[in-house]
């Protein structure tokens, strides 16, 4: 028998060798066509303002080789006599690459727009990248599910009973880890009310530091002596939890004593010497200075300004700088600080002798 007469699955060799012939030449013209157009787009975005052109070029890219190749196989499959039986398996391989594919499409589109948007708003909204992670995740947890239910209905499970199903398992599912969904629902809470965002200082408890992460589950933060701080978000909100990072100015107030032997004179310039020390400093607002109380051993003053930063480098260079400036006109002045001291009257024969001793 001539190999040309010889007879596979109903369709003879010559028909078999068209349908691959045409499959193969359907791949390499789908691909070609695929480069084609990537490449224009691609030439047309760099002389555009607008960002779509840039996600088109994404999602073209994420075309698979494998759903070309399944695209041919069923144009050269439509050329062959096949039984009921092998029709249903080639539609059914064809309709899951394509739902296949469409996820990959769907999750290309949606991790440039978010790319694209992180990259434009990082430095001038930081938190956004804590919102983004979420709702890039949400999104293509959706497409996924979408594709796989229906690639099962193709398959001809019954999606609905599947689903009455999952509820029922799910029920159980979120009494086993519900400590899990705690820390789940905690972190979507985070994500939605900001009460901080990456980079943020935070006090918890005794413990400080600056958020590193927010994760689905944890939040960590990096302490200023260097270790990581893990907390799970559960616990984090249930905390009392200071946020420095939300501060637009600092308030600072200090004091200091000059000894009882100061004249009223040099008293009555003190806080003019420190309004002048603070003033001096860029980025500060002073507020007021005060001889406030008779102390033990000294006059006290209390003395309060602003620093117009929430940088702690900053409010310490500050705070630097206008003590020694303090110092200096102290000491130019001939105004003495005070420090702690006891003055004992000792009674001894008839006259009364006074010594003073230091703490």
């Amino acid at each position: 028998m001539d190999i040309t007469e010889k007879v596979l699955l109903g369709n003879t060799v010559p028909e078999w060798a068209v349908a691959v012939g045409v499959a193969l030449l359907a791949v390499i013209v789908l691909r070609s066509v695929q480069g084609v157009i990537r490449g224009r787009i691609a030439r047309l975005a760099e002389r555009t303002d607008t960002r779509w052109d840039d996600h088109v070029v994404h999602v073209i890219s994420s075309t698979r080789l494998l759903f070309w190749l399944v695209v041919g196989g069923w144009l050269g499959a439509q050329l062959l006599d096949l039984t009921d039986s092998a029709q249903r398996w080639v539609r059914i391989v064809f309709v899951i690459t394509l739902l296949f594919q469409a996820g990959l499409w769907g999750g290309a589109l949606v991790n440039s727009v978010l790319d694209d948007y992180r990259k434009r708003k990082q430095e001038e909204n930081p938190e956004d990248l804590t919102t983004l992670g979420l709702i890039g995740l949400a999104v293509r947890i959706v497409v996924w599910s979408v594709v796989v239910l229906l690639i099962l209905d193709n398959l001809g499970v019954d999606i609905t009973a599947l689903v009455a199903g999952l509820g029922i398992g799910g029920v159980a599912v979120a009494l086993a880890v519900q400590n899990i969904l705690g820390d789940l629902f905690a972190s979507l809470s985070i994500v939605l009310d900001k009460p901080f965002v990456v980079g943020d200082f935070l006090a918890v408890g005794d413990m400080l530091g600056s958020v590193e992460h927010i994760g689905l589950k944890t939040t960590r933060l990096r302490s200023l002596s260097g270790e990581q701080l893990i907390f799970s978000n559960t616990d984090l909100l249930g905390s009392r939890v200071r946020n420095f990072g939300r501060m637009a100015e600092r308030r600072v107030v200090f004091k200091l004593g000059v000894t009882y032997q100061t004249a009223r004179e040099k008293l009555k310039i003190i806080p003019q010497i420190i309004r002048q020390a603070i003033e001096a400093q860029a980025d500060t607002r002073f507020d007021r200075s005060h001889f406030s109380q008779y102390g033990d051993f000294s006059l006290n003053f209390e003395s309060v300004y602003y620093v117009l930063s929430r940088d702690y480098n900053q409010y310490m260079d500050i705070q630097q700088d206008i003590y020694l400036a303090i110092h200096e006109r102290f000491e130019a002045e001939g105004i003495e600080f005070a420090y702690p001291t006891q003055t004992l009257f000792l009674e001894g024969t008839g006259e009364a002798e006074a010594a003073a001793a230091t703490d």
